[in-house]
């Protein structure tokens, strides 16, 4: 239920109230018996209990990722490339990129 603010229109007191948004407002001030005015306020702030759906929550750390192992073959042997494609202007000579 939420907290309404009330202001004397007569004697200028303020008050709050509590009670529910389908009670009628209130129309005497009870120090003076005056007419009131419901004022207009920010309201209260949003509490969310629980975790994981804040904008201010932070991710657990990523966990750290092994370097993969490098594949040196059979006694740290140079693996050949694969030829160049027949239709490699390149292909058979020095300049094949296969060959370096």
């Amino acid at each position: 239920m939420p907290t309404y603010e009330y202001e004397c229109k007569k004697c200028g007191y303020r008050f709050e109230v509590f009670q529910s948004m389908t009670d009628a407002p209130l129309s005497d001030c009870p120090e003076c018996g005056g007419g009131v005015q419901r004022l207009i306020n920010g309201g209260g702030g949003i509490i969310f209990k629980g975790s994981g759906f804040y904008v201010t929550d932070k991710k657990a750390p990523a966990k750290a990722e092994k370097p993969a192992k490098k594949d040196t073959g059979a006694e740290g042997a140079k693996k050949e490339a694969p030829p160049c494609a027949p239709s490699c202007p390149a292909a058979g000579s020095d300049a094949c990129p296969a060959k370096k």
